[in-house]
């Protein structure tokens, strides 16, 4: 199909920067009951008003209030529980490791950029699928595996694997320039021609500071509706959006400009999929509020011509695993865009994660990027490192991170936008671990209403036993430390058991500390489920085989 505006005329306006800095702390017209305070899966409590407004970007890192003041009992029921903060930790003597993914050998896996577009399995069908910007408009690719790619030709631009032409509605044979795509597949829609979700940012013709944000469904990801709503006011490029499976909601992040911290992120959060355009002055919105940007401890650029540049949030995307909302911050590094291109180089962007238990707030204590540049002659990621959307697949023991760059050729000059992938063990982004002496981890009061409890941990080179404490830190007969059967392996799915117990049921919804005794190994995560399958009831970002939709829930996994 041809995709066009004709019936969405949007009103002029100039200098969003200008307009967004004067309502960015407005509060729109707000649902009854979003006065009232809003209670997560967590226990994490929502303050009142929601959003919150913490103000304009100050270059320092963003508050996070609930590691300051933790809920008194903390709800364990979906997810696994990482160990990328102190959220779930009263006391440790173990030490925390932040790891990297691993490249894989055959990068770049796709010789097209995502930017961001959207990278999932479809449970569905089976297949890994990819959705990719050209300039007037959207590819299409499947695979497999994840890794070997191919594009099929659908009927939709004839002899090419375009899903989406954006044409010029008065002047035809001229295209509109897309700027990024969001596609979600949406498992929870009830509506099968609304299954998939695309988000459009794209620039209005002849006027380079004039993006628009829209909204496309489709029932297979391949024949996408007309825009059902675009925005009645600019919007900065690589604005996009992402859905929160835990609040049940659509998050907008809207690019603007701001002062020296210059690209930032503006918060806009609904229901309803249609209303993050703003494409009706009465749509009963929440607020629109400032939101991210980068801050001082953000990664400078490593040269020293370029290292004095502040660093700006460039690009950002978020997707929900286990038990939290992974955050992928592409942190532009500079040199400005008119020196790159007197340069003939890419804008040096390397991305960096981050960390939300309440959808908004992220923590991001590890710096250290991700996905990074490399300046090498040859590499196909020398800059313009971008984080993809969806991008996160659970494969077996491992999570498939996928993101782009650009190319750097064996001349010195770019070359080509690719898509590479990155591998980390499932749940590794962060563990808690001994490397010599028995260390212990007592966790915060948490209730569950499961009864097996499982770890993520490599123990393959030392031990691992677990106690259950009562509110008094007390050892609950039989779930001592002396009657845990030791763990001495490397699993990321391993059922802890006692001697003189078959399970945990007798303790469900009470609250009680589980206290981790380790000594030479590492430990990612832990959870209580109610199937001895071990499933968590989270999410597992954007699918992955053997599981049904995005979510690993109970009795629903099946085989890969």
């Amino acid at each position: 199909m041809n995709l066009s505006v004709t019936r969405f005329f949007p009103d002029r306006f100039r200098g969003f920067g200008r307009y967004l800095s004067a309502v960015v702390c407005l509060v729109l017209m707000m649902n009854t009951e979003e006065l009232l305070s809003e209670t997560l899966y967590n226990g994490i409590q929502l303050p009142v008003p929601w959003p919150p407004n913490h103000g304009e970007p100050t270059g320092e890192p963003m508050p996070v209030p609930y590691l300051d003041n933790p809920p008194e009992v903390i709800p364990i029921d979906v997810g696994r529980q990482l160990f990328v903060d102190d959220f779930l930790i009263e006391d440790t003597s173990l030490d925390r490791t932040f790891h990297a993914a691993r490249m894989h050998p055959s990068n770049p896996v796709l010789d097209v950029p995502s930017y961001s577009g959207g990278l999932w399995y479809d449970s569905s069908e089976g297949v890994f699928k990819n959705w990719h910007n050209v300039r007037h408009g959207v590819g299409y690719a499947t695979s497999g595996d994840g890794i070997h790619w191919e594009k099929p030709l659908p009927d939709v631009v004839e002899g090419t694997n375009l899903v989406l032409e954006h044409t010029d509605p008065w002047e035809p044979g001229k295209y509109f320039s897309c700027d990024t795509t969001s596609v979600w597949i949406d498992y929870e829609e009830s509506d099968p021609d609304r299954r998939y979700k695309l988000f459009l940012t794209y620039l209005w013709p002849n006027n380079i500071n004039d993006f628009f944000f829209s909204l496309c469904y489709s029932a297979d990801g391949i024949h996408w509706s007309e825009p059902v709503v675009t925005s009645w006011r600019h919007v900065g490029d690589h604005t996009n959006a992402h859905y929160n499976p835990f609040r049940k909601l659509w998050v907008a992040n809207i690019r603007y400009h701001w002062g020296s911290d210059g690209r930032c992120r503006a918060y806009l959060e609904n229901r309803d999929p249609e209303k993050l355009t703003w494409a009706s002055s009465e749509a009963r919105v929440g607020g629109i509020v400032p939101w991210l940007a980068a801050d001082r401890l953000d990664p400078h650029h490593p040269k020293p011509e370029f290292s004095g540049i502040r660093p700006q949030l460039y690009h950002f995307d978020a997707i929900a695993y286990e038990s939290l909302m992974l955050g992928f911050f592409s942190v532009h590094q500079g040199p400005p865009n008119e020196e790159c291109h007197k340069l003939r180089i890419p804008k040096r962007n390397e991305v960096v994660t981050g960390y939300s238990r309440d959808g908004f707030h992220f923590d991001r204590p590890n710096r250290t990027p991700l996905f990074g540049a490399n300046e090498e002659r040859g590499a196909w990621n020398w800059g313009n490192v971008q984080s993809v959307g969806g991008g996160c697949i659970v494969v077996g023991n491992e999570l498939y991170l996928y993101y782009n760059g650009v190319g750097r050729a064996e001349n010195g000059g770019k070359s080509g936008r690719t898509t590479g992938l990155a591998v980390l063990r499932r749940d590794g982004f962060a563990s808690m671990g001994s490397n010599r002496d028995e260390g212990s981890l007592t966790t915060r009061p948490v209730r569950f209403s499961g009864k097996n409890l499982f770890v993520n941990a490599d123990c393959s080179q030392g031990e691992l036993r677990v106690e259950v404490l009562d509110g008094n830190g007390d050892v609950i007969a039989p779930f001592s430390k002396e009657n845990c059967e030791v763990i001495r392996s490397d699993e990321t799915l391993c059922r802890v058991n006692w001697e003189g117990a078959a399970d945990l049921a007798r303790l469900a919804g009470e609250p009680v500390r589980f206290r981790f005794y380790l000594r030479l190994g590492e430990l990612y995560a832990f959870w209580v489920s109610p199937d001895e399958s071990g499933a968590s009831n989270g999410y597992v970002g954007a699918g992955g085989p053997g599981y049904r939709g995005f979510a690993d829930t109970v009795n629903e996994t099946i085989d890969p």
